[in-house]
């Protein structure tokens, strides 16, 4: 196989709610970090080299590539995708398009990230439904869930490949053999769940991979598997309510640090642990999600990116390609084909 030397990576400077500034500072400290990377910031180019003439950062391995339109949190996605083709996130999905980027990163809108990823890349061949996952943390190692908000409405075979493709994706970058793969549902036993689950479960016994059976919500953080497979309604809303934990967990540690003083001291003790364990929690340090399913690579991370998020999501972005996850899935999806068709013999 070819060994990339530079791994190209487009940025869509104009996504955050603090954008272009977190996206700028991010992708300057990626590119300071890393000289094997080339980092191509997209977006409205004045705004863009005025935050970089306050940093005093001379480019070198980061450039500059203009987009006039921005695409809001508000905006609808698919319309947006048509009415906003300069915007930046259409102009740096070009750029992979043309094979002059590899991966493209976005903290924007979520929903035209995800469309215009998979309109202007395509889709896998075999792949119905591209997918968005969500790295989680657990008692026994990192667990990735998806879906987490591609698509709310999902059929049973999405389930299978996102199955699928999550194993990939836990096997090359999180580096887990044989991932074990469970059934989001109400219950432990095959009987229960809704229609969709129920019919999930017959697909993915009978799919070839590691599937241990249906997994119960409180399963996640026990790291009773390592790839848990959901519709993106009920993903998102696990996903969002994660995202709540860490910031309660802060809250009650102040709460009870101003109560009294020995207990505003037994915080202090304690705060080298808590800011440690409260890592793995924290979307900054892993950066993004990936959108498995189409022909590329899209990173997609939160609207509050802040620039250590934004140069994680670089980071991720780079390692999505260099250990080749597409064409890992591709190989999958090909030999399932094959099988298939003998079975059918």
């Amino acid at each position: 196989m070819e060994v990339l030397e530079k791994i190209r990576v487009t940025v869509d400077a104009m996504g955050s709610d603090n954008a272009p500034h977190n996206e700028i500072l991010g992708s300057i400290e990626a590119a300071s970090e890393r000289k094997d990377l080339e980092i191509i910031l997209v977006g409205r180019e004045n705004e863009i080299r005025k935050v970089l003439e306050k940093q005093n950062y001379q480019l070198g391995n980061l450039s500059v590539v203009n987009a006039d339109e921005v695409v809001t949190m508000e905006d609808n996605p698919s319309e947006a995708y048509k009415q906003k083709p300069n915007s930046s996130i259409n102009i740096a999905l070009n750029l992979q398009l043309e094979n002059k980027a590899d991966a493209f990163i976005s903290a924007g809108n979520t929903g035209a990230v995800l469309a215009s990823s998979t309109l202007k890349l395509g889709r896998i061949e075999g792949i119905s439904r591209p997918t968005i996952g969500s790295m989680f943390p657990s008692e026994k190692g990192n667990v990735m869930l998806f879906d987490v908000g591609a698509t709310v409405d999902c059929r049973a075979n999405n389930l299978v490949e996102y199955a699928l493709m999550g194993s990939v994706y836990s096997s090359y970058i999180l580096g887990v053999e044989n991932p074990k793969v469970g059934l989001l549902s109400v219950g432990e036993e095959n009987t229960k769940g809704n229609e969709l689950t129920l019919e999930a479960y017959e697909l993915l016994s009978k799919s070839g991979l590691n599937f241990v059976g249906n997994v119960e919500g409180g399963d996640i953080l026990k790291g009773k598997v390592d790839v848990v497979v959901c519709d993106g309604f009920v993903g998102n809303i696990i996903l969002k309510f994660a995202e709540s934990v860490l910031g309660l967990l802060k809250a009650k540690f102040r709460k009870l640090a101003e109560s009294s003083l020995i207990n505003k001291f037994k915080v202090g003790m304690a705060q080298s642990t808590l800011r440690q364990i409260s890592k793995e929690f924290d979307y900054q340090y892993y950066g993004g999600v990936p959108l498995l399913g189409v022909n590329g690579v899209s990173i997609i991370g939160h609207g509050k990116s802040t620039p250590l998020a934004i140069k994680n999501m670089i980071f991720r972005a780079e390692e999505t390609v260099r250990k080749r996850v597409n064409d890992r899935i591709k190989a999958v999806l090909k030999n399932r084909k094959i099988n298939n068709n003998k079975n059918i013999k």
